[in-house]
């Protein structure tokens, strides 16, 4: 019999050196690392206005993967792995990670080259990717001018572009040519334009992700770098990359997604916090930007990173505190063609502003499991699983927004997930008329968020009343599992396709293990999984 154990083996014995089409099934988790779980299990106060060091470390993420895994996600973006500035700067501590001093070295507060490997090692074993953040285009002083000679291993000044502070963000090449920052923390721009700097920096992620077992790369500030860097920088990963575009609109951000293999879908993110922010909001700008990337982006939305929050923007419950609004926009991202991205403490109802009170400690939760917002996370990942499980095509079939007969209401249709969203707010009452839903006749479906049955009329569509402003994803019955964690009472596919589905999962993650995995199934379809 396969059993878990051989699996576990297996999958800990690979590096995964995902490509981007094995991330596009995946649900990320971001956290920053220093704030998600200190290693001992303790929890110590962690004021964010301070900008200190609170404790948590690459440790405490192991030893908190069950709180993670058991939401659904099934990869982890933590902080950039690089040593930092050290000491209080104008600014506080670089607890964050993003003011690099030297590539070639760990930050020690998150701790030692084996813990980081022993992090890559604990997600492997159950089958889940490690992001790792990178910053290229700049290293952080703590003075102006900088101590050049404090940086690793570019030390002289000639390695950065001559001073001078971005201002105008409408010149591309002062984006790319001048620093960040100011002049108490001056992010000192590094000449990308050097060959032997861009040979270092090519060699130092192949690098990076080799030694550490490292599944994807997330790259900060790829805007203000020049283009042509990123092709090789990319290639020299030979893993998944998204970089970081911070950018409203399409046509800018869509050149990107030609030299990488995708973006943060920043141009989405801002209608969407818009039309969720109030019970005003415009949902028909949200489907156009959508429209607009799909047919303007290298693989349209498929490959985007879809998110509502993350460290750098203020929480989305800081804008509203209306729960339904919250409840409709931290659906989005998890029903549309991007790889769902969800920012630690949501599943909390963490309500912090702007930087830097976006970034609490998690461990003054309580890590507590019984909250309504992870419950929903939960479901939600349980319902993408679901629908691509059931549609062989779900990851390829963009995203329709289908004709609900209400200004505040929208239909999101991805076979066989549709997702009834609104911006009506807690007070309303919202009612969804799809007629061209695409189920069968009188097909049975389940709002997955809240269990309650929906039946398809003859002609395939759907006619839905809600309550309280509230969402509902509906998936046929036939697509959730009986012994699933999601609907299980209502739920009529069986174990066996859902386990099955599992193990083609397992097996597409680590090719050189497929055959026997799915050997495995054929000989035994009592599989014994995780």
């Amino acid at each position: 019999m396969l059993t878990t154990a051989f699996v576990t083996t297996i999958l800990a014995s690979s590096a995964f050196a995902a490509s981007a089409d094995q991330w596009q099934n995946r649900s990320i988790y971001q956290l920053v690392t220093d704030r998600f779980a200190t290693p001992d299990g303790s929890s110590p106060s962690c004021d964010t206005s301070q900008r200190q060091y609170c404790g948590g470390t690459w440790k405490g993420i192991v030893n908190k993967l069950d709180y993670i895994q058991n939401m659904g996600f099934d990869a982890i973006w933590i902080s950039p792995v690089v040593a930092n500035v050290e000491g209080n700067t104008s600014y506080g501590e670089a607890f964050h990670g993003y003011w690099t001093q030297d590539i070639n070295s760990l930050n020690s507060h998150f701790g030692s080259a084996d813990d980081l490997k022993a992090l890559s090692s604990a997600l492997h074993k159950r089958g889940m990717y490690l992001m790792v953040d990178v910053v290229v285009n700049h290293m952080a002083g703590t003075s102006d001018p900088p101590n050049f000679s404090s940086f690793q291993p570019f030390s002289s000044q000639s390695d950065f572009h001559a001073e001078c502070f971005v201002s105008n963000y409408d010149n591309q090449t002062e984006v790319e040519q001048c620093w960040l920052g100011d002049k108490n923390v001056p992010l000192v721009d590094v000449n990308t334009e050097d060959a032997d700097i861009v040979k270092t920096m090519n060699t130092w992620i192949s690098t990076l992700v080799s030694n550490y077992n490292v599944d994807g790369v997330r790259i900060d500030t790829v805007k203000h770098v020049r283009k042509d860097f990123w092709p090789d920088f990319a290639k020299s990963a030979g893993v998944f990359t998204i970089g970081e575009v911070l950018h409203n609109e399409t046509d800018y951000v869509s050149a990107y997604t030609q030299v990488l293999d995708s973006v943060l879908d920043y141009p989405t993110w801002f209608p969407l916090v818009a039309a969720f922010q109030t019970t005003g909001g415009n949902l028909s700008a949200l489907a156009a930007t959508v429209q607009q990337a799909q047919s303007s982006y290298k693989k349209g939305e498929f490959m985007t990173g879809s998110f509502l929050e993350n460290h750098d923007q203020p929480r989305f419950p800081s804008l509203t505190q209306d729960q339904a609004l919250i409840e409709n926009a931290m659906t989005w991202p998890f029903v549309q063609d991007g790889v769902p991205i969800m920012y630690y403490g949501q599943e909390q109802s963490y309500a912090g502003g702007p930087d830097p009170a976006n970034r609490e400690a998690l461990w003054l939760s309580g890590y507590v499991e019984d909250k309504p917002l992870l419950k929903q996370v939960k479901a939600l990942n349980a319902a993408r699983k679901a629908a691509i499980s059931a549609n062989s095509n779900f990851l390829n079939t963009g995203a329709k927004f289908l004709s609900t007969g209400s200004e505040s209401s929208m239909a999101v249709s991805k076979p066989p997930m549709l997702a009834l969203l609104t911006n009506g707010g807690s007070s309303s009452t919202p009612s969804w008329t799809v007629p061209d839903a695409g189920y069968q006749a009188n097909e049975e479906l389940i709002d997955v968020l809240s269990c309650k049955m929906v039946t398809a009329d003859a002609n395939g569509g759907v006619n839905v009343q809600g309550s309280g402003g509230s969402p509902q994803v509906l998936v046929p019955t036939s697509a959730l599992s009986k012994s699933g964690s999601t609907c299980a009472e209502d739920a009529t596919g069986g174990q066996a396709s859902a386990a099955r589905g599992w193990v083609e999962r397992a097996a597409e993650s680590v090719p050189i293990v497929a055959a026997l995995l799915l050997a495995g199934w054929a000989a035994q379809s009592s599989l014994v999984i995780l």
